[in-house]
Formats: structure tokens, C-alpha cells, sequence
């Protein structure tokens, strides 16, 4: 009898053991299961916000990208107007050397302002004071330009050479950005001189300068001139482009 007791005894005590092992396994289980589901739901934050950073990576990447050919297209342009500006020069600069060649050659264009009666003139020493303020023009010395040509203009007020003197301080005006006076100097050359090569380009300067100032009706006006009283000369075409760009 004693016998069974304690064997009874003995295996609840076993039971009860198992059954505590059972259900603390039980709980371990549980928790782990948790603590994954945890470090589950930590990966895929980590994920997406991984993700989310490489996607702005990528925009800066691409934002960098368009930047940069954005730059390189800006420094393409102010190339081009520079070189532009530079081929425009030095077309006016080999025109004008030409037109003295062609001068100097005795065929003389016809002017309108020229006195019936002029004062005999020393060809070198005109031509050396042309030089001397075409000379200061081309090394940009605009201001001290602009004195030597009104200079050469007073004291050869007759000169095969006085519309070239009144284009180029028309230039040099237009340079140091005073277009008022630009203009009367441009004016001057294509109204005293009409007939010259140069004239279709001094209206051209002082179109592009009432532009400057804001005087629409004064770039239109000079503008329909050249295309009316030069129509085959080089700068109607650019004046009709212009003139259709006015609003």
C-alpha cells in the first residue's frame, strides 16, 4: 500500500515537472516567435528605408547629371556668342581693309555731304591718322578711338575714308555700351554717305542699338529702311529676321 503511495507520489512529481517543462518550452517558443516577428518587421523597415535612399541617390545622381550638361551647354552658348561677336569683328575689320584697298585703287565711291570745293588734302598723312584711330579701335582703346576719328573727321571732312570713321566710332560707342551716341554716329555714316558699303551696316548698328534702348519704333523704322533702300545688299535679309522678331 505504502508502495503505491509513493510511487503515485513519484509520478505526479514527474508529471507536474514534465508539465512545468512543457509549458516554460511552450512560453520560450512563443517569445522567440515574437522577438522574429520583431526582427522580421525591423528588416523590412530597414529594407524599405534602404530603399528609399537609393531611390534619392539615384534623383541626385540624375539632378547632378542634368547640372552638369546644363552647364556645359551654358558654356557651349557663351562660347559661341563669343566667337560670334569675334567673327563679326573681324569681318568688319578685313571689309574695311578691302574698301581702302579698293579705294586706294582711284575708283571712288559717290558720297552726298562732300564740298564742291575741298582743300587739297596729304593723302599719307590721312591715311596715317585713319590708321593711327583704326589702329586704337582694334586694340580696344574705344574711348581714345572715338577722339582720333573725330579728329581725322575734322581735319579730312571730305575723306573717301569718313564713312568708315563714322561706322567705327558708331562701333565704339555701341562698346561702351552708349547707344545715344552710337547712333548719331551711325546715322551719320549712312545719311552723309549713302551710297557707301558701309551704310546697310551703320543702319544695322543703329537698329541693334534702339533696341538696346527700348525704341521699338526706332528699330523698326531703321530696320525697314535697310530692307526699302538695300535689298540686295548682306543685311536686308538680317533685317527682315530682326524685324519680324520685333513685337
Amino acid at each position: 500500500m505504502k508502495s503505491r503511495a509513493l510511487l503515485l507520489l513519484v509520478s505526479c512529481v514527474l508529471f507536474g515537472q514534465a508539465h512545468a517543462a512543457l509549458f516554460v518550452d511552450e512560453e520560450t517558443a512563443k517569445q522567440v516567435k515574437e522577438l522574429e516577428g520583431r526582427i522580421s518587421l525591423l528588416e523590412d523597415a530597414q529594407k524599405q528605408r534602404t530603399q528609399v535612399m537609393l531611390e534619392i541617390q539615384t534623383q541626385l545622381d540624375t539632378m547632378s547629371e542634368e547640372v552638369r550638361k546644363l552647364q556645359g551647354r551654358n558654356e557651349e552658348l557663351l562660347h559661341d556668342v563669343q566667337d560670334a561677336e569675334k567673327r563679326q569683328k573681324d569681318f568688319y575689320i578685313d571689309l574695311d581693309s578691302r574698301l581702302r584697298r579698293f579705294e586706294a585703287s582711284g575708283v571712288q565711291p559717290a558720297q552726298s555731304g562732300a564740298t564742291a570745293a575741298a582743300a587739297p588734302i596729304d593723302p599719307v598723312a590721312e591715311n596715317r591718322d585713319y590708321d593711327a584711330a583704326y589702329g586704337l579701335f582694334k586694340t580696344n582703346k574705344q574711348q581714345a578711338s572715338i577722339a582720333a576719328f573725330q579728329d581725322f573727321l575734322k581735319k579730312y571732312p571730305a575723306s573717301t575714308l569718313a564713312p568708315n570713321a563714322y561706322f567705327w566710332m558708331g562701333v565704339a560707342y555701341y562698346a561702351l555700351k552708349d547707344y545715344k551716341n552710337a547712333v548719331n554716329s551711325y546715322l551719320t555714316a549712312a545719311s552723309k554717305y549713302p551710297t557707301s558699303e558701309k551704310a546697310p551696316n551703320a543702319l544695322m548698328g543703329a537698329a541693334i542699338c534702339y533696341q538696346e534702348m527700348d525704341d521699338v519704333a526706332g528699330a523698326k523704322k531703321t530696320l525697314k529702311q535697310i530692307i526699302a533702300n538695300y535689298p540686295d545688299s548682306n543685311m536686308a535679309p538680317r533685317a527682315k529676321k530682326r524685324l519680324a522678331s520685333l513685337k
